[in-house]
């Protein structure tokens, strides 16, 4: 009996047909041979589940598995017990879609993402965009160059969106469109990726490979942000180094914040906001083998990478942190820091913004960061603290004073301590949230704070300079354009 699905509000539909000879990738037979493209197809479904598992790991979305070819067991022994595996039933490809998406909405979904197997250049961060454009967007659609789709996005129920579509056509996107047009849905593309479907895509799987088996980076750091153009810049720039991949989380900015950090060369992806999902977000797109939170307004100190990797080399450490030093002048701010050494040296709880990093591996167990809008960072280490160490390294990292600075050294220290208080006797992060927000805790910069962080990388001998952003960052793409379609489209 297979285990009950649990949806949440976002869920990940993924589309499967058992890797059986003759029936699995018939259009690559003639060139490869029944074996070679069942093979391929079982490759292209590991290499999927794989990679968007993690999206459920760490509570992004519910996943299931909707499935063709054999029985439930026979998926279960081919590709792992761990996911949830369903029939999709009788019917063309269009009935089964609509039927499950519609149950997927029925049982309490808002937003619905249905996906194929065999497109090897989709990424977690593709599934991460589309859920998050869907908040602004009835559907979300990944276009492929061959006149399909591999991705399709439901933000509410529209089965006629699977009507009367020459299904294995080049005519199913634009089919679509239209058809989406008619009922008046506002339709969103993400970039164009390729898929394995006939002989000239074998290129495409084959470079795939030769991706996914490139050296990993060691380390990846990680930048959840919010309207931070006044410190984003920097943050990267103390973070880049070759060997290191810098991955920037947007929740959603109005202001230059993407513009500058892909400027910088971070890797920029969307999320729906909140520091605990976009840090998640982060980590399901990551490749390093360890993960480094970074807050925007914190400068990494040099050599970071390898004092993180040296610490978690050690078995019995779970977490690493660094030492705090608060960028400004008043005696307040030292003791401030006394403190925080001392919580996170003694009591072994370190928060966020002293960068903390973790094995990836380690983070994806324990399911990353509880999805709440405040002490997310403190329930996670209260978490580990109980697998093994917190060790913090000798170096320093430079956070900005802001908080402090717009509602007081005393007023935001014992706030915090506040939280942390009630969180410990069961009041609920999404009312302490709301209490903090009432109470009138700093939510956004101040002069100020520009002012200090800028003089911060000056004292640091940073003699980095903020190139002028661009005016607009379009989506990364392969260099492909979906063709125009008559659909309406909010981009």
């Amino acid at each position: 009996m297979d285990r009950p699905l649990s949806y949440q509000s976002e869920h990940l539909i993924v589309f499967a047909r058992f890797p059986m000879p003759g029936a699995a990738k018939t259009r690559l037979v003639p060139a490869v041979g029944a074996e070679r493209a069942a093979d391929i197809s079982r490759e292209l479904t590991e290499q999927t589940l794989r990679k968007l598992g993690v999206l459920s790991d760490l509570r992004l979305c519910s996943l299931e598995v909707r499935v063709t070819g054999a029985d439930v067991p026979a998926f279960r022994e081919t590709f792992g017990k761990q996911h949830r595996y369903v029939l999709q039933g009788d019917g063309n490809l269009g009935h089964r879609m609509s039927d499950a998406a519609s149950e997927a909405f029925a049982n309490g979904a808002r937003s619905v993402v249905i996906i194929g197997t065999d497109c090897p250049e989709r990424e977690p961060e593709h599934v991460i965009e589309a859920l998050a454009r869907l908040e602004e967007n009835d559907i979300v659609v990944g276009p492929a160059p061959d006149g399909g789709y591999y991705l399709l996005g439901l933000r509410r129920p529209i089965p006629e969106l699977f009507n009367d579509i020459e299904w294995g056509s080049p005519n199913v996107l634009e089919q679509t469109c239209e058809i989406a047009a008619h009922a008046d849905a506002s339709t969103n593309f993400l970039q164009v990726l390729s898929d394995v479907d006939r002989p000239d895509d074998l290129l495409t799987w084959e470079q795939g490979k030769t991706r996914d088996s490139q050296q990993r980076p060691r380390v990846s750091v990680i930048i959840p942000a919010l309207n931070e153009e006044a410190t984003i810049a920097a943050a990267i720039q103390s973070a880049s180094q070759s060997a290191i991949e810098v991955i920037v989380v947007d929740g959603g900015s109005t202001d230059r914040t993407t513009a500058l950090a892909a400027e910088a060369g971070a890797k920029v992806i969307r999320a729906k906001r909140g520091r605990a999902r976009q840090m998640n977000a982060g980590a399901a797109a990551a490749n390093g083998d360890v993960l480094l939170f970074l807050h925007a307004d914190t400068i990494l100190p040099e050599g970071f990478d390898e004092a993180v990797l040296h610490t978690l080399e050690q078995p019995s450490v779970c977490v690493c942190a660094f030492r705090l030093s608060i960028e400004a002048e008043a005696w307040s701010f030292r003791l401030i820091e006394k403190l925080v050494d001392f919580r996170s040296r003694v009591l072994q709880m370190p928060y966020g913004d002293q960068a903390l990093s973790i094995r990836a591996c380690t983070f994806r167990e324990t399911g990353g960061f509880p999805d709440v809008p405040i002490m997310e960072d403190y329930a996670l280490v209260r978490d580990l603290r109980r697998a093994g160490r917190i060790a913090v390294t000798p170096l320093t990292v430079i956070t900005s004073a802001r908080r402090w600075l717009l509602r007081g050294v005393w007023r935001t220290t014992l706030t915090n301590r506040a939280c942390i208080v009630a969180y410990r006797i069961g009041v609920s992060p999404t009312r302490i949230a709301r209490w903090r927000d009432d109470s009138g805790a700093p939510r956004l910069r101040s002069t100020a704070d520009d002012t200090a962080m800028s003089e911060s990388l000056h004292r640091l001998g940073d003699a980095r300079k903020v190139r002028s952003p661009r005016l607009d960052v379009p989506h990364v793409s392969n260099g492909q354009q979906a063709r125009d379609v008559p659909c309406r489209v909010d981009t």
